[in-house]
């Protein structure tokens, strides 16, 4: 007359781009976020991601992405406290972006300092 052990039930969970693509739906209603979406002519295209073998930056794409050691996805932006110092290891999976949009799309965040 033991307990049996029940299975956790698994949710699916949805990927990075799924969660990114609900927020102007939850921000303003299913009929607010059709407002935010432009023409497919005017969209923004998808971010570029450079994983080069060099720690040197390609033309243009000077924002650091940093992995911490705590595994926390950070990128530095020129000027910041930090940027001089960080160096990109692309293989610890760490990339130069070419803009915060790209930085941020991918699911990294702003250095605090």
């Amino acid at each position: 007359m033991g307990l049996q052990k029940q299975k956790p039930v698994r949710r699916h969970r949805r990927s990075l781009l799924e969660r990114r693509a609900l927020i102007p739906v939850l921000l303003c209603g299913v009929a607010g976020a059709s407002y935010l979406i432009p023409p497919q002519a005017e969209q923004h295209p998808l971010p570029t991601v450079h994983r080069l073998g060099s720690p040197s930056s390609p033309s243009g794409c000077n924002i650091k992405g940093n992995i911490s050691e705590t595994g926390d996805r950070i990128y530095h932006m020129p000027g910041q406290r930090y940027y001089d110092e960080t160096v990109v290891n692309p293989a610890k999976g760490e990339r130069w972006f070419c803009s915060q949009w790209d930085a941020w799309w991918a699911g990294w965040r702003k250095s605090k300092v």
